[in-house]
Parts: C-alpha cells; structure tokens; sequence
C-alpha cells in the first residue's frame, strides 16, 4: 500500500500553499478583530480555479475527487487564517454535492457554474433552533401553492449568510406524523436567498470571526418548483450523499490547524530561552509536541482511507466518522498545547495559537458532535443496541 502523494496531488499543495501565504498573520488578525468576510482570500481561491476542484469537468470543474479536495482544504488550514480561510470557501467545494448526483442537467448547468466561478456564494439552511442534531425533528415548512412553494420557518448555525446570494435549504414538505420515519417529508431546495422574505441575524460567537454564522428567519421565501432537488420528501436521503464528504474535509481542515500549531510551537520552544537554554531542550515541552505530532498523522492516515474509499465507490461512513472524531480530538490537543508552550504569551492574540485554539473548538461541535459519532460506530460497527 502506498502512502505517498502523487505529483499532481504535491503540485495542488503548492499552488495552493502559494496563495494562502499572501495572505499573513496581520490579515487574518484584522479579520479576527475587525470581522468582515476575507473577500480578497476567497476571490483569489476562485480566480485560480480552486472552487471547482472536485466538480464535474463539463461545468467548469477540475473533476478531481474527495482525496484532492482534502489536501485543498488541509493546506488552507494549515496556515494563520485556520477555520477562518479555510471556511470562506468550504461550501463551495462540497455543498452542492446533492446537485450533482441529483440534480437534473438542466440544474446542474444553472447552479454549479456560478459556485465554481465564485460568482454565486452559497450557504447551508439545516440545523433548527429546536432540533439540534435531530434533523427529523425540523419544523420549517413548505407548502406548494401550483409550481412554487412557499417557504416559513427559521434556520440556525447559517454560515456566510450574510453575505450569501443562495441558499441549500433543506424543509419539511410533508407533516412528520404522516412519515414512516422523522426524516420522511423532508426536501431539499437550492434557491436565491431572497431579502424581501428572509431576515439574517448575525450570532457573536468564540472564534472564527472572518466567516458569520446567523439565525436566519425565513417569512414567506417563494421557491420554484424548478429549484428543488430530486423528488419532493427525499431531501433527506440527498444531503446524506454529501455528509460523508464533509466530514472528510473537516477532518483534513482540522489535521492542517494542529499541524500549523505544532509547527509554531516547536519554533517557538526553539528559540525561547528560559534559565540559560531553550525550553524546548526539555522533555516536559518535547514529549507533548511530539505526541501531538503522531496523532495528527494517524489521524490523517485515517482522513486519506476515508476520502480514498469515497473516490472508488466503496462505503465510507465508517472511517469518515472515525477520521473526524479523531481529527478534532488530537487537532485540539495540538492547539492546546500549542498555547501552553508558548505560556503566557500564547495567551496574546499577536502570538497567533490562542486564536487557533478557538477556531479549532468547531470541529469538536460540527457538523455532527463526537458523541454521536461514537453512537454511529458503536451501531453501525460493533452492532450495538441504539441508544437513543
């Protein structure tokens, strides 16, 4: 079995590597200070081409698959604009995934150019203030009225709304108590997200302040019957498609935040002279660091079986899972002590690792928790009872 990245695979980390280094520590600091979203970071990612790595070649996209789009996205985290750079451009390279395997042609060719061009800037209508993680459990509704649904309800947890022009909505089009199942009734639209019916409110968050998150409320949003994907009530089932990739990419993000903070941390620990030597001539500072170290790269090991089964057609549910929870959990521990080694400087903003600390609590919490993760593998892998 090999291990090694092919030529193409090293060229995408350079290309892209070149890109996220125009953009500095001082950028990504006024961006965490300031907010606002990084325009110029997601526009030189799109004018390079880099939005459409993993679409179909006949829209405009690179063709390539899951494998590429990681290393993408690994490569942009592992840098100082962390969740931050590698959030500004994360949708558009997955979240349209249920429109090319469900899309009509005719869909496909509306909708997948303008996100690859980085002309149309998409977000994620899911998650409920009243569901959490029970999607079944979603209460926005949309009734069809002729060849148009109308849409009421609200949204939570909606990044880039704020500046999104469409949005991947996913609603309840059937009363749950007539489904089989919660998750029966559900469709899943790719529409323009018209301000005259939608109000978004942006939510102060922990980190990652570059790219917003909102409650969106949603207050008559016509929908043509044209924009929804596959057949009505199995929207579901579509954006099952695309949470395999996701998971996938936010592992990759989160190996490229604890590698950065690694790497900070063991110049750091280089350089730093405490009691007449380097503090990193200490096992106290050596041993963490280097444990870190072997955990992200089991971890990307991991992330590349996943992404590798995802190309070649073969169940990934499993090792996706897996490479997230473990991602998140080792990508923390890295940041973690990334701040310690730095002691009370890691504590200052100007020093970089606190705010990757922060930034690196997302993939602990989405786009699925750990626990349930867990119960997914205790399930689907040791056959276990269901817990909940």
């Amino acid at each position: 079995m090999d291990f090694s990245l092919n030529d193409d695979q090293r060229a995408i980390q350079d290309a892209v590597g070149r890109i996220a280094a125009r953009f500095d520590e001082t950028y990504w600091l006024t961006r965490d200070r300031e907010g606002g979203f990084p325009h110029e970071f997601a526009d030189a990612m799109a004018q390079d081409g880099w939005l459409g790595v993993a679409m179909p070649q006949a829209y405009g996209g690179a063709g390539l698959g899951i494998t590429e789009a990681a290393l993408m996205m690994q490569t942009v985290a592992c840098g100082p604009g962390a969740f931050g750079a590698a959030s500004s451009v994360h949708l558009n390279i997955f979240g349209l995934n249920p429109v090319v395997v469900f899309g009509t042609e005719e869909q496909r060719a509306r909708m997948l150019p303008p996100i690859i061009k980085g002309e149309h800037r998409a977000c994620f209508g899911v998650t409920e203030p009243d569901a959490g993680l029970d999607t079944g459990s979603i209460k926005t509704k949309a009734l069809r009225d002729g060849d148009t649904y109308i849409v009421q309800g609200r949204k939570v947890w909606t990044s880039t709304a704020q500046k999104a022009d469409h949005i991947l909505l996913l609603v309840r089009t059937t009363p749950r108590d007539d489904g089989a199942k919660g998750t029966d009734g559900l469709s899943l639209f790719y529409t323009k997200l018209d301000r005259d019916y939608v109000t978004v409110r942006e939510i102060d968050k922990m980190g990652r302040k570059a790219v917003d998150s909102n409650e969106v409320f949603i207050d008559g949003l016509p929908v043509p019957l044209e924009d929804r994907i596959g057949e009505e009530g199995h929207g579901f089932r579509y954006l099952l498609h695309g949470l395999n990739p996701e998971r996938i990419l936010v592992a990759a993000e989160a190996i490229g935040i604890g590698r950065y903070a690694i790497q900070r941390a063991a110049k750091y620990a280089g350089e730093r002279i405490v009691f007449g030597r380097p503090i990193g001539q200490n096992q106290a500072i050596q041993h963490p660091l280097a444990e870190s170290w072997a955990e992200l790269e089991a971890a990307d090991l991991l992330m590349l079986k996943a992404a590798q089964l995802y190309d070649t057609g073969q169940p990934c549910g499993a090792e996706a899972n897996a490479a997230k929870y473990l991602a998140a959990e080792v990508a923390y521990r890295a940041c973690e002590r990334a701040v310690l080694t730095h002691g009370g400087y890691g504590y200052a903003k100007e020093f970089v690792v606190e705010r990757l600390l922060r930034e690196v609590m997302i993939a602990r919490l989405a786009p699925v928790s750990q626990q349930l993760i867990l119960c997914y593998i205790a399930e689907r892998v040791l056959g276990l009872p269901k817990s909940y």
